[in-house]
């Protein structure tokens, strides 16, 4: 990214020179990794701010430019909420959005999203994999069921992109939302796929201007974070199946030193579709907060990072049945690309050690006597 922030300046929008050809080769070569990665054409690729950006290109895009074939909208109660707050925007602007629910380890049910389908139905919007608990929704059954009908499929893929395998065509997806942060590239920067062939995706921009990204999103690209992203793109792809393979092994370590040592313990979410990376555990009679306080060192979070500051109990949590105390007492594991074995041992210790120590103060918790 360097050479971008000082003596590649040019415009790529600019092409009767040199500098804006150069910017715009740059600019080519990011589409090039993030279609290698997910398997979609570089010119359908649409820069973006961000998977929050892209989402809402999607969301309000897609129905807007659909409204002549319906209003009806569906979705899932644990999406993030850069999906479930433009969806309640919709409602407002006359859109009919259906929620699935969700199974106690966070799996939709296929038949419900079938029996949701109408004549109506314009869009249907299911993450690829759930941000707080790993839940991996079936994109190739959910793919076949809106290519049935004619109906887009969009997914928030922000969590499974250079995580996993995503394949837009595999899959039948039409749009799919993605944010550079979330695989080790900048910050402030991410892309949504839209697809130009069968069908070829129509979508009512929100940024109106100069026409740039097919008339998608107008304005000046940002051509330092997009060579950034390009870029994690590419490492993860060279990097994604070992890296999986070994951050399960590592999870799965972490799991098993916490449940073998710590009772009255739930993990949260689907084992076996999940992503590798992350780890979702409830500890019961431990307030979350004072746990999360209390591991210096652990950096770990309640639930999404765009809501950790809330007090209120995770809604993706609730949504699988949890109380709110049990919800409240959940914290989420996130394991990267510079996990250590070492890290997972010290993580571990610290998270029995201070389960162990805050139960001594719970005049609630059964084995409060044996750990005095």
């Amino acid at each position: 990214m360097e050479p971008y922030f000082t003596t590649v300046f040019g415009n790529p929008s600019s092409r009767s020179h040199s500098y804006g050809m150069e910017a715009e080769d740059a600019v080519l070569g990011a589409r090039e990794a993030i279609g290698s990665l997910i398997h979609c054409r570089p010119k359908e690729v649409i820069f973006t701010s961000g998977a929050t950006e892209a989402n809402n290109l999607a969301l309000f895009g897609a129905y807007h430019a659909g409204r002549d074939k319906g209003n009806h909208v569906v979705t899932c109660v644990t999406e993030h909420k850069a999906v479930l707050d433009p969806c309640e925007r919709l409602e407002k602007q006359g859109a009919r959005v259906t929620r699935l629910p969700v199974s106690p380890t966070g799996m939709i049910d296929l038949d419900a999203l079938e029996a949701a389908l109408t004549d109506d139905t314009i869009l249907v919007s299911l993450m690829a994999a759930n941000n707080e608990i790993g839940v991996l929704h079936p994109m190739q059954a959910i793919g076949s069921l809106t290519r049935a009908r004619g109906i887009l499929f969009h997914t928030d893929a922000t969590q499974a992109v250079g995580k996993i395998p995503v394949d837009v065509e595999e899959a039948g997806i039409d749009l799919l939302s993605m944010s550079g942060h979330k695989m080790y590239g900048p910050k402030g920067v991410g892309a949504l796929y839209v697809r130009r062939r069968s069908p070829r995706v129509r979508l009512e921009p929100m940024i109106w201007g100069g026409g740039q990204e097919r008339g998608f999103r107008s304005g000046t690209l940002n051509v330092t974070g997009i060579v950034g992203l390009g870029e994690a793109c590419r490492i993860a792809a060279l990097e994604m199946k070992a890296e999986g393979e070994r951050l399960a092994v590592l999870r799965d370590r972490l799991a098993d030193r916490i449940f073998s040592e710590l009772d009255e313990v739930v993990r949260n979410g689907d084992r076996e579709h999940s992503l590798p990376h992350n780890l979702n555990v409830s500890f019961r009679y431990v307030d979350g907060e004072s746990l999360l306080m209390d591991m210096e060192h652990v950096a770990v979070s309640p639930g999404s990072a765009c809501s950790s500051g809330a007090h209120e109990p995770s809604f993706v949590l609730k949504a699988l049945g949890l109380d709110d105390d049990l919800a409240r007492s959940s914290i989420r594991f996130g394991l990267g690309r510079f996990t250590t074995d070492e890290e997972i041992a010290f993580a571990a210790d610290r998270v029995i050690e201070t389960v162990k120590r805050l139960r001594r103060f719970s005049p609630l918790y059964p084995g409060r006597e044996a750990i005095q």
